[in-house]
């Protein structure tokens, strides 16, 4: 029973700790929508692109604005193309447990004529800067990762070997250095800024991580963007997944009628909603919050 109350009231404590008013500002979907058009303003963002390193920089600058320490994954990765160098980009708020959770997404756009990915890889970057400005000065018992992953777009035709680069290296170097070990749960974000957000029920993600934020989703009242309508979707949580994380994928793979926006030049600003970024940035900060009060 004493051991019961515990847990009860460690939730308790980091639910409250997560939505109290003076501990950071609230998630902001319009800041987060900001940050996506400075990023799509950029023009398309390619691995290999000048405007990609561009990209990098203002990331850096952001996150070390929100007191963060920031850590660099370089690579080249063995494309169909040759060598590419690619980076990925890791933000981390220490906490005081020794555990850890990752939130991550890409930030780079596939290789194509007049292609800007506002929500494919524009709506990732912008919501993880303003998720990491968010938590930044909040208390936190778990560490907590920010990731932007390079290279999740293929150069040709998606494969296991061409795609989720950056991914693949960074759950590779986790395993080596123990931080897969301490990881209680990451979650993925990609394509969240729709104005017609339903995200994939996704099936290849860990039942009980899924099941714990669609429930936090449906309290909230964001039932009908978080439906049932299962699928199985290859992202950035894959090779996380490969490897034993609790790991979850959230992405919405129906953006235009019939999917008909995806990796197109109508990937643009005007089809994003704050509305969608608050939607889900709220239901991540009060899962944050109930993962703290896991054990």
């Amino acid at each position: 029973m004493v051991s019961r109350l515990l847990a009860v009231t460690l939730l308790v404590t980091s639910l409250n700790a997560y939505a109290a008013a003076g501990s950071g500002h609230a998630f902001s979907g319009e800041q987060a929508l900001a940050f996506t058009r400075r990023a799509v303003a950029m023009g398309p963002r390619p691995d290999g692109s000048a405007a990609i390193v561009r990209l990098r920089a203002l990331i850096r600058r952001e996150l070390a604005a929100d007191g963060c320490s920031v850590t660099e994954d370089s690579f080249s990765a063995g494309t169909p193309d040759g060598p590419v160098p690619m980076t990925n980009i890791i933000c981390r708020f220490p906490g005081k447990s020794g555990r850890a959770i990752a939130i991550t997404g890409h930030y780079d756009t596939k290789k194509m004529a007049n292609f800007v990915g506002a929500n494919d890889g524009g709506s990732s970057t912008g919501f993880l800067l303003e998720f990491a400005a968010t938590i930044a000065h909040r208390p936190r018992r778990d560490d907590v990762y920010i990731v932007f992953f390079d290279g999740e777009e293929a150069f040709h035709d998606w494969s296991d070997a061409d795609s989720l680069y950056g991914s693949r290296h960074l759950a590779a170097r986790w395993a080596s250095d123990g931080t897969l070990g301490r990881l209680k749960a990451l979650i993925n974000v990609d394509m969240i800024g729709d104005k017609d957000l339903h995200l994939v029920y996704e099936t290849s993600s860990a039942a009980s991580l899924r099941n714990l934020v669609w429930n936090a989703a449906a309290a909230l009242g964001y039932s009908s963007e978080f439906p049932n309508n299962a699928n199985q979707i290859g992202d950035d949580h894959m090779p996380f997944i490969n490897a034993g994380v609790r790991a979850l994928d959230l992405i919405d793979f129906d953006f235009g009628p019939n999917n008909s926006y995806w990796h197109t030049p109508q990937d643009t600003m005007d089809k994003l909603s704050a509305r969608s970024f608050d939607v889900v940035g709220t239901v991540l900060l009060r899962v944050i919050g109930e993962l703290e009060g896991e054990k």
